[in-house]
């Protein structure tokens, strides 16, 4: 039986699914660090009193403060990651206005690196060229796409989002049941949604999910008994 073969899948395919898993997977570190550091929150405050008022107070207080921490460092670091880029692909374009035949000769050069004949190596280096030699030298050189820079105010609303989504889950947890449970509740609600997280980043990776999944679990799970005692104790002695 004849195969029909398949179309090849084309550059800016691959570009733009890549692009679709980093931020599947930014998003899903995002929540994982606002489902841990407000169920953290939120437990040590209810180690220590059984008041309602404090316990959201704290909750809404890491969940606002965390979306904009998170916001600010990943606009600051896609900002400066954004910069260098824009000054590299400054430089590469004046180098080729000023030398465009030492530049060809340059990218010949890294082809014939990777394993090339000479003949061959020149040849696309000089058809790569033709059709957009600042893209060539872009992407053999820096390994950086001029049309995939970017934006940190993209990236900043996507993690403070994200960040968010995260932190309502423990949130919601621990002020939903009653006093009496509210604690296990919400170190339940936590765990599985931990699991889920580390699970779905595995899947994007290709690692282990099991093991992924085992790992956030145990650190989730010490984080939330530390951050519990250090409340209870707190509470017993009388400082809250």
């Amino acid at each position: 039986m004849t195969q029909t073969p398949q179309a090849p899948v084309e550059p800016h395919t691959r570009t733009n699914l890549a692009q679709r898993l980093n931020w599947l997977r930014a998003g899903v570190l995002g929540a994982n660090d606002g489902i841990v550091s407000t169920a953290a929150v939120v437990v040590g405050v209810a180690g220590a009193t059984s008041a309602t008022g404090p316990i959201a107070t704290a909750g809404a207080a890491a969940l606002v403060g965390g979306a904009i921490s998170m916001a600010l460092g990943e606009y600051v670091s896609v900002s400066s990651q954004r910069d260098s880029e824009k000054a590299l692909i400054a430089r590469e374009t004046r180098e080729l206005a000023e030398d465009p035949e030492g530049e060809l000769d340059e990218l010949a050069s890294m082809y014939e690196a990777r394993g090339l004949t000479p003949r061959t190596a020149r040849q696309v280096a000089t058809e790569l060229t033709e059709v957009d030699a600042l893209a060539a030298h872009l992407s053999m050189e820096l390994n950086i796409d001029q049309d995939d820079v970017v934006s940190p105010w993209h990236a900043a609303f996507a993690s403070a989002i994200a960040f968010t989504l995260g932190a309502v889950l423990p949130l919601l947890a621990i002020l939903l049941p009653g006093p009496g449970v509210r604690v296990p509740v919400t170190f339940v609600a936590t765990l599985v949604a931990l699991a889920a997280t580390g699970t779905v980043a595995a899947w994007i990776g290709g690692g282990s999910r099991a093991r992924a999944a085992a790992r956030v679990v145990v650190g989730g799970a010490l984080a939330l008994a530390v951050t519990f005692a250090v409340g209870t104790a707190l509470g017993t002695a009388g400082v809250v």
